[in-house]
């Protein structure tokens, strides 16, 4: 197969099973696309094409993952590849170990192509990665490499993280699936954790049905089969959000698009708005993300500030003198706002909102606005976004699909089925 690179991680699975692909091949084609495309794109920041080689031929391919080419975003640590968290810090640095996610990848077949871009500690000053779809624009962010990797064909599966919007935002700006699960549902031993609170590790996939795979497999967790048809239509809740006014007018429009389609398909569609409570969410979310990133980044604020970015200082340096009040009243909103979601979308199965303000930006220097994401991070409950058209500049556009946490696999069928009526 001359274009394998093309296939989703399900569909080289099978072929790989029906003998019609190897491992190696798969590989080989990937290895291909990226040595064809990432000097444009620049998703990767470490590749070792010779190790990769040597993975897919130790593979087991009757392996859950077996033989599939997987792209491991640079916060999470690789014990044969550099890991440099998007900082000039750790530049050359290698981990003994690998983080468990990726452990569990490689336990499971999966091969590893490579580190993804990562923003600075996924957190502030974006990496090299251009959007493959348009290079003028960006791919989003933080998770820009596993996103754009995802989307241009170089690897089936990818590894992001979530602080605010780094899962959701850059796969619907490139025009793939993005699932970021219930928190904690993966685990997070060996990543550069920032916000203990917040930070979640998701998956990127170019389908609903290998997003619940590969998850699953790390995870440990039966997340289902999103592509089996449900015995029902969802019960489906429109949530503009509290933040509906960043909406630009792509939004708008494809509002109105995916309501119709919605109730084309046979949805039991309401409209449904979360208590005003959760607008109080605006101000605790930031309160919270850099009050703890700021603790967390204490070796390099206190021995390295000069490599770190101005953007970075400006913006988590005086956090280190706020009151701890400050942090304290934040997380009394979130945990409030956690126990009042449930009774929320009573009557619901999920609730569907958009996944960005719009298209991708203009631009590498800026990532993108995660308006329509930190609502649901600081709740902690699973977002799926799939593809959902495309706007005036003809790059994609997403919805997503959020529901209750610990509810994984119900939202990602779900989620298949709204992807299924937008098509």
């Amino acid at each position: 197969m001359d274009e394998a690179w093309r296939l989703t991680a399900a569909a080289a699975r099978a072929a790989i099973g029906a003998g019609r692909l190897t491992p190696e091949a798969l590989a080989e084609a990937c290895l291909a696309r990226i040595a064809e495309r990432d000097p444009l794109v620049r998703a990767f920041v470490a590749h070792e094409p010779q190790a990769v080689r040597a993975a897919a031929r130790r593979t087991d391919p009757a392996a859950p993952l077996g033989g599939i080419p997987v792209g491991v975003k640079d916060v999470l640590d690789t014990a044969d590849l550099p890991t440099g968290y998007g900082s000039p810090i750790y530049a050359g640095f290698r981990p003994r170990a690998d983080a468990a996610a990726v452990a569990w990848t490689r336990a499971a077949g999966g091969v590893v192509m490579g580190k993804t871009v990562t923003t600075e500690f996924a957190v502030r000053a974006p990496g090299p990665t251009r959007n493959p779809l348009n290079l003028a624009h960006t791919p989003g962010g933080s998770s820009s490499g596993s996103a754009a990797a995802v989307a241009d064909g170089m690897v089936p599966l990818a590894f992001g993280t979530q602080t605010a919007g780094s899962v959701i935002r850059p796969a619907a700006y490139c025009g793939i699936v993005g699932y970021k699960p219930s928190y904690g549902t993966i685990s997070r031993a060996g990543m550069k954790v920032m916000s203990d609170s917040l930070d979640t590790i998701g998956v990127m996939a170019r389908s609903v049905a290998d997003c619940a795979l590969f998850a699953g497999v790390v995870s440990g967790r039966d997340l289902g089969d999103p592509d089996r048809a449900p015995g029902r239509p969802p019960r489906i809740g429109l949530c503009r959000s509290p933040t509906w006014p960043a909406a630009l007018p792509e939004t708008q429009a494809l509002w109105g698009d995916v309501t119709a389609a919605l109730n084309r398909a046979g949805g039991a569609v309401v409209e449904r708005e979360l208590p005003t409570s959760f607008a109080a969410l605006v101000d605790a979310h930031p309160a919270i993300m850099v009050a703890e990133t700021a603790r967390a980044l204490g070796w390099e604020l206190t021995t390295q500030a000069p490599l770190l970015s101005a953007g970075l200082k400006e913006r988590h340096l005086p956090a280190l003198a706020w009151p701890p009040e400050r942090l304290d009243e934040a997380r009394k909103v979130a945990q409030g706002c956690n126990l009042a979601f449930g009774p929320a979308l009573e009557g619901l199965d999920v609730l569907v909102t958009p996944s960005a303000p719009g298209e991708a930006p203009e631009g590498i220097g800026w990532t993108g606005d995660p308006a329509f994401n930190f609502l649901w991070t600081t709740l902690r409950v699973p977002c799926v976004t799939v593809p959902a058209g495309l706007g005036p500049r003809g790059l994609p556009l997403g919805i997503q699909i959020v529901g209750r946490r610990g509810d994984d696999a119900a939202v990602l069928a779900w989620a298949r089925w709204v992807q299924a009526a937008l098509a």
